[in-house]
């Protein structure tokens, strides 16, 4: 079947079924960047047999100075486990059932994604985007690895704009005809996980069917009849922004070394990843909150109140308005709205503000808080003030890069650390022997 979507089948890997599922899968790379703690405990968990971990490098050792040893031992591993542990494989795509920590099961598909239909520059109007700013100085350490890879194995996870729930939720329905792959608990508490394989063609087409509709031109229009530009959106990047740009930065830089024909056919040209609905209630869309240190509440109610005087924003206090914070300090709190927003969503807005006032007090320093207990601790410090977001609409994500291009940095978590995807399935990525 020739697919017309940006997301496709793959010939996907998974380790011998002799290999505990804990021991196996670990946690994305850049979650516990200054916890070196869980990692010793991950390296302990995945101790005496094969593990996704030998196959990564954990962000919290960027600064170590041993990269290339690192990136070298991961490239050795890689050879290893495809000659000799990566011994299964589905064509096709995983359906994933993920148990959270609230009690719900977060459904996935993973397959690849076409590296082509994908770009993470501001502004891009490809099927694929990014949902928040790429900082690209992240970009070239996750290069190191990428760059000589035998392998990929992801922790990408995509989103996919689905009110009728035609993509994924039809396959979960029919899982008792699917071929088990794997089920079992993840390490260090990452909760309960089970993957089967779709490989029944009639499945692959409904597939197909579904991404085709969601990305076309005729949904995009009747969903964003206000859009500054008509090029449909298929595909969000909701996690793994940076491996996704790392992909794509590699892709680009092998092409210019390649034929037309093996442009069109080599294996570095696509990145396996998640695809989830947002719409799901196991999606989980947390806002991100901000906190200013080295500050008080009255200076920054009063910067606020100056900041939208001079572009217009109308800052009111109350919830009169669509967009709206709360300011908290030490002992005073008060709800604020905007009247003219500067940004499509209230985070762009609160971020325009954030920015003019650490311009104009760089004794301060922002930082970015999930939990809303967290920013009222923070708050109740002399020298704190929070800026409490409200819950972000799940819509309102597709509509923020619709509107604005790109959400701004730290809009939004999907759930806590634990929640990220875990290392599991592999793909080959380098030319030689790949099926695909």
């Amino acid at each position: 079947m020739e697919n017309t979507s940006c997301f496709m089948p793959a010939h996907i890997l998974l380790p011998d079924a002799s290999v505990p599922l804990e021991q196996w899968g670990c946690i994305a790379c850049d979650q516990f960047t200054s916890d070196r703690a869980y990692w010793e405990r991950a390296a302990a968990a995945a101790a005496g047999g094969p593990s996704a971990l030998d196959l990564i490098l954990p962000e919290v050792y960027l600064n170590d100075g041993d990269l290339a040893a690192r990136v070298d031992t991961i490239h050795q591993k890689m050879e290893t486990y495809d000659r000799e542990v990566l011994t299964r494989a589905v064509d096709g795509y995983v359906y994933v059932e993920r148990t959270l920590q609230s009690g719900r099961v977060r459904q996935g598909l993973v397959g690849r994604v076409d590296l082509e239909a994908y770009n993470y520059h501001r502004g891009s109007l490809s099927p694929i985007r990014p949902s928040e700013n790429t900082v690209e100085e992240r970009i070239p350490p996750r290069m190191a690895v990428r760059r000589g890879a035998r392998l990929e194995t992801p922790h990408v996870m995509m989103l996919a704009d689905d009110p009728d729930g035609t993509l994924i939720e039809p396959i979960g329905a029919q899982k008792a005809k699917l071929r088990p792959l794997y089920e079992g608990e993840l390490m260090l508490g990452g909760g309960h996980v089970a993957g089967w394989a779709v490989e029944d063609p009639a499945l692959l087409a409904r597939i197909e069917a579904a991404m085709t509709a969601l990305g076309s031109a005729a949904t995009f229009r009747a969903r964003y009849p206000g859009a500054p530009n008509k090029r449909p959106l298929a595909l969000a990047v909701g996690d793994g922004n940076h491996s996704l740009a790392t992909a794509k930065a590699y892709w680009e830089e092998l092409k210019p070394t390649l034929s037309p024909e093996q442009r069109a056919n080599h294996p570095a040209r696509w990145c396996l990843a998640e695809v989830c609905n947002v719409r799901s209630d196991a999606v989980e869309i947390e806002p991100i909150h901000r906190v200013l240190f080295n500050t008080s509440y009255e200076t920054v109610l009063l910067n606020l109140v100056t900041w939208s005087d001079e572009n217009m924003a109308g800052v009111r206090f109350g919830d009169e308005y669509e967009q709206k914070m709360q300011l908290i300090g030490v002992q005073e709190e008060c709800t604020l709205s905007f009247e003219n927003p500067t940004a499509p969503l209230g985070v762009g807005t609160v971020d325009e503000f954030v920015e003019y006032f650490l311009e104009n007090h760089p004794e301060a320093r922002v930082d970015y808080v999930h939990d809303e207990a967290a920013v009222r601790a923070f708050s109740a410090e002399k020298g704190a003030v929070g800026l409490l977001l409200p819950p972000l609409q799940k819509s309102d994500l597709f509509r923020g890069v619709v509107l604005g291009g790109v959400l701004p940095r730290k809009t939004f978590s999907m759930g806590h650390a634990e929640e990220k995807r875990y290392y599991i399935e592999c793909r080959r990525i380098a030319e030689q022997g790949s099926p695909r």
